[in-house]
């Protein structure tokens, strides 16, 4: 994602999942620090729970080792916050800290990921960038579906005190001073827009001194300033607990700063998903740039031509079942119809095709295209089940004239019947 462009969830961090058939053990665990659980519900009882379970189910001893490692890996988040591990024989494939604790921990092993509970946890993840500056540097904490890293920098220019010898003229000394303050902020600048580059946060606070944070954000580049927000109360000395935990070592007023970090991702999530959505009612209102149910968001994604996969939130607490759909998949990611025989026609191998939930078969096609997710509320888009035809949309990334059309349809108010006679003409 281009900084500044503001899309939807990213989904590519469960692009290891592509190419591996199965099965896979899954593991969705509340990952809150010990000494924040009740009684036994620590994170090494909750994983043996887990692992019981996957045993139980058949899951290899192998394959459970290596979930293990990286189940009981620290976090380093403070809060409330959940995990989702999911591993095959050739090891751990996901690993990810998500934003908010599970109501109910999930182990699975199955031919299929459980891959929507993930998504949609990870629905209110924001790939944040803090940077808490002074006059002599800056504390960077970057925080995501990756997890917490915390890293400093110290500016070049060391001359920044107002004070001196009687000797040297005061105005002299404030002006050094006050060069060093620029020369200083200016390093710090060029230190964020490096690590934006690497990282690519969806958004940035800035905190810290009044008179620096100002001057950080005007020498960076007008993209990467457009994502930036400053927030006062923040000060360098420890890695910033942001999304609604108290903050941690270091921040001043810590209490206040969290909760305001926490109304700026708020924000943020929400303007993440109404441009998304507003992007879709505009496309299926103009009957183009976008296209609506299970079978005209297939076709489309058959031709890697969506921006953003858009599913109802009923969807994202399900087991993928769209009103009951199934879809068949094979092992390339333009391999996805409704029908095997439909599969087979596009070249699909007869041995390598599968029969999934039709969320998680639209999921696994979005991912493998760099597409976007959004799960559109109830009421949203529009009409009925959160104003998606099945539940399901996509934006595109570009219309011609073999993409499906839905404006008919929805006039006439017999979508299938026109999809049919679409289909013969």
């Amino acid at each position: 994602m281009t900084l500044g462009q503001e899309a939807g969830m990213k989904i590519d961090w469960l692009k290891p999942l592509l190419g591996h058939p199965g099965p896979f053990a899954t593991v969705y665990l509340d990952a809150t620090p010990s000494d924040k659980a009740v009684a036994d519900r620590d994170v090494a009882n909750r994983w043996r729970a887990a692992r019981k379970s996957l045993a139980a189910q058949g899951a290899p001893e192998g394959v459970l080792d290596s979930m293990e490692e990286a189940a009981r890996r620290p976090t380093w988040e403070p809060g409330l916050h959940g995990r989702v591990v999911i591993a095959d024989d050739t090891g751990v494939l996901v690993d990810r800290v998500l934003h908010e604790a599970p109501t109910a921990d999930v182990a699975s092993w199955s031919n299929v990921p459980e891959l929507l509970q993930a998504v949609r946890a990870a629905d209110e993840s924001v790939e944040l960038l803090v940077v808490v500056i002074d006059r002599k540097g800056a504390d960077f904490t970057r925080t995501g579906v990756g997890g917490r890293v915390y890293e400093q920098f110290t500016a070049p220019d060391d001359e920044i005190a107002k004070t001196g010898s009687t000797g040297t003229k005061r105005a002299t000394i404030e002006s050094r001073a006050e060069d060093s303050w620029e020369r200083n902020a200016a390093a710090i600048a060029a230190e964020l827009e490096r690590r934006a580059a690497e990282s690519a946060p969806e958004l940035v606070v800035l905190t810290g001194d009044v008179r620096m944070v100002p001057g950080v954000r005007e020498a960076v580049t007008r993209p990467l300033a457009e994502i930036c927000v400053e927030i006062p109360g923040g000060v360098r000395g420890g890695p910033a607990t942001v999304g609604g935990a108290a903050a941690a070592n270091g921040v001043a007023n810590g209490g206040a700063f969290a909760d305001r970090v926490a109304e700026a991702l708020d924000s943020y999530r929400e303007r993440r998903r109404e441009r998304v959505l507003a992007d879709l009612r505009q496309g299926l209102g103009r009957d183009e740039g976008a296209v609506s149910s299970v079978d005209d968001v297939v076709a489309v994604l058959r031709r890697a031509q969506v921006a953003e996969l858009v599913l109802a939130e009923e969807y994202g607490a399900g087991n993928g079942q769209l009103n009951g759909r199934t879809l068949w998949i094979g092992p390339e990611p333009a391999h996805i119809a409704s029908d095997r025989s439909d599969l087979e026609a596009l070249g699909a191998p007869h041995d390598g095709l599968e029969e999934l939930p039709a969320a998680v078969a639209l999921v696994r096609a979005a991912i493998a295209q760099d597409a976007g997710l959004t799960f559109a509320p109830e009421g949203s888009v529009g009409a009925g089940a959160g104003g998606l035809v099945d539940g399901v949309a996509a934006t595109l990334r570009w219309h011609d004239g073999y993409t499906p059309h839905e404006f008919a349809a929805t006039m006439s108010g017999d979508d299938v019947r026109l999809r049919g006679e679409r289909a013969r003409g």
